[in-house]
C-alpha cells in the first residue's frame, strides 16, 4: 500500500514535468507562428495544458523578478518538482530501511 503511494505520487510529478516541457515547448511554437492558436484542436491542447500547470507556475511567477520577455518559471518549476521527487524516494528509502515498507 505503501509503495503504491509513493509510485502515485512519483508518477503525478513525473507527468507534471511533462506537461511543463508541453506547454514550454507549445509556447514557443505559437510565438514563432509554427502553430496556429486559432486551430480548434491546438487552442484545446493549449488551454487545457495552462489550466493544468498553472497551478505550479503562478505562484513561482509571482514571487520572480521580471527578465525581459524570457520566462524562467517552468525551469524552476521544474527543479522544485524534482527535487520533491527525490525527497519522496529517500523517505520511502527510509521506511523501507526502518521496516515499514509493506
Amino acid at each position: 500500500m505503501l509503495f503504491a503511494i509513493f509510485w502515485l505520487a512519483g508518477e503525478l510529478i513525473h507527468l507534471m514535468i511533462l506537461a511543463i516541457i508541453i506547454v514550454v515547448v507549445l509556447s514557443m511554437l505559437i510565438s514563432f507562428g509554427v502553430v496556429d492558436r486559432r486551430n480548434q484542436f491546438v487552442y484545446s491542447v493549449a488551454h487545457f495544458l495552462e489550466q493544468v500547470t498553472n497551478p505550479v507556475l503562478a505562484p513561482i511567477r509571482r514571487h520572480l523578478p521580471l527578465f525581459g520577455n524570457v520566462d524562467i518559471s517552468p525551469l524552476i518549476a521544474i527543479l522544485l518538482l524534482q527535487a520533491l521527487q527525490f525527497v519522496l524516494s529517500d523517505v520511502y528509502g527510509r521506511l523501507v530501511t526502518a521496516g515499514l515498507g509493506f
